[in-house]
């Protein structure tokens, strides 16, 4: 190579990498930005969500149990100490701080088994070859093996269920912080946060057989990590949502069908309203995030006007749907990180009247997987989905789908614009800061 050959390549090897420093300079500064709280120095447990961050800014915001006084701070590291502290008399603002793994189920799903239940009796009678593939077990008595298996479920639904009431924060405390086998219920309240905290989804210990579930019939199972049913004004940050020790691969099949034994890891559901999840990481699951939960009339009438959330800087990894699948609802998505795996279906379903906003996103798919995938339309509503990126290109991903399923083509459009939005970074710099900044450990 001649001098001035060599010259010129150092100078734009020089060039390149001033580029890409200040390229990592410029995504750090925007991590500490962009992260809820960060320009907070105080008691993490006492943060409040910031102005415009999402739809839980709407109004008077979201604060939690900020103003709580002294009495009403509490530090729990187990179960019975998680749901008493819950369960305190009064309605004041309170703070729950989690230390170390709070376990639902610590002595396993036997001390839930009713009397004389039989895993190995129930497979017997319902197996189709003994009971046939047209009639489903609701008519069951209770001392069959499926009245059995009914009464285990109702003591596991009492047991590993946690109702959180209004103005109340819980925290994890440090990196460690983990709820397992619980499904938190934020039930018709208002002004819930939840932060830094593992959710190990709750293993359904009775899922029950339906031969009437589609052609092969299925295992149909209960119990969402977290459940926003008919509230307002909710934040979850910073936390990550993972099957954990209990991974679908892991379970058996009977009857031909997986033996499915997890629900959802986030819903969203019953007129709920002002949700904001940002932060957080979602994980090997299957059926992760669903907001509203029925096409039918009655639901409508509760959801219309209502289920308005916004999803930023989460991590959605190594799932295989509902990231999330929207009915109804207003719901931003921007500035996400999708990380999928060989058994991904999709991330975004559009379903009954949704009005779905997924801007400024970034893809990041395995080889032989197409970006028609992104998107999953089960009803004719119109989205907006502009300056998404998939494995590191710009992609149309309404115009993706459209081209692989002109049968069922998206509209593009979703009638609205959200202005309740933190910065918001572009596509490219998604990835770095998402993974380097979101789930439970990572709160600063």
């Amino acid at each position: 190579m001649s001098t001035q050959r060599w010259h010129g390549h150092a100078m734009k090897s020089a060039a390149a990498l001033v580029g890409c420093t200040a390229l990592v300079l410029s995504l750090t500064a925007a991590t500490a930005e962009a992260r809820p709280g960060h320009h907070h120095p105080r008691d993490t447990a006492r943060q409040t969500l910031p102005a415009n961050d999402g739809w839980a800014a709407q109004g008077a915001g979201t604060t939690g149990g900020a103003a709580a006084d002294a009495e009403h701070v509490y530090t729990v590291s187990t179960w019975a100490e998680f749901r008493a502290a819950l369960a305190a008399d009064g309605t004041a603002p309170r703070i729950i701080k989690v230390k170390g793994t709070v376990d639902a189920v610590s002595e396993g799903c036997e001390a839930f088994a009713a009397p004389g239940y039989d895993f190995d009796a129930y497979l017997e009678k319902y197996a189709p070859e003994n009971w046939g593939m047209d009639t489903d077990l609701s008519a069951e008595p209770d001392d069959s093996p499926e009245g059995l298996r009914r009464t285990s479920a109702a003591q596991q639904d009492r047991s590993i269920k946690a109702n959180v009431p209004s103005h109340t924060t819980i925290i994890g405390v440090g990196r460690g912080a983990a709820l397992k086998g619980a499904s938190l219920q934020i039930k018709d309240v208002d002004n819930v946060i939840v932060r830094n905290l593992t959710f190990e989804s709750p293993v359904d210990c009775f899922p029950q057989w339906d031969p009437t579930d589609g052609d092969r019939g299925n295992w149909n199972s209960e119990y969402d990590s977290a459940v926003v049913y008919g509230s307002t004004h909710v934040w979850l940050d910073h936390s990550t949502f993972t099957d954990g020790e209990h991974p679908d691969s892991a379970a058996p099949t009977y009857f031909g069908m997986l033996y499915q034994q997890h629900d959802g890891q986030l819903d969203i559901v019953k007129g709920a309203d002002y949700v904001t999840a940002s932060w957080n990481v979602f994980t090997e699951h299957d059926k992760t995030i669903l907001i509203g939960n029925s096409d039918s009339e009655s639901t409508a009438a509760v959801d219309r006007g209502h289920l308005r959330a916004t999803f930023h800087h989460n991590l959605f990894k190594n799932l295989v749907e509902r990231a999330p699948r929207v009915r109804f609802g207003q719901v931003d998505v921007y500035n996400n990180h999708f990380v999928g795996s060989d058994d991904y279906a999709y991330s975004f379903g559009v379903g009954k009247e949704s009005a779905l906003v997924a801007e400024h996103n970034a893809f990041t798919l395995p080889a032989g997987v197409s970006p028609a995938k992104v998107l999953k339309r089960w009803n004719d509503s119109p989205l907006s989905a502009a300056h998404n990126r998939v494995n590191g290109r710009t992609v149309d991903l309404i115009a993706a789908h459209n081209a692989a399923n002109p049968d069922a083509a998206l509209r593009s459009g979703a009638g609205w614009t959200p202005t309740l939005r933190t910065k918001v970074l572009p596509s490219r710099a998604v990835p770095f800061v998402v993974d380097h900044g979101a789930g439970a450990g990572r709160l600063r």
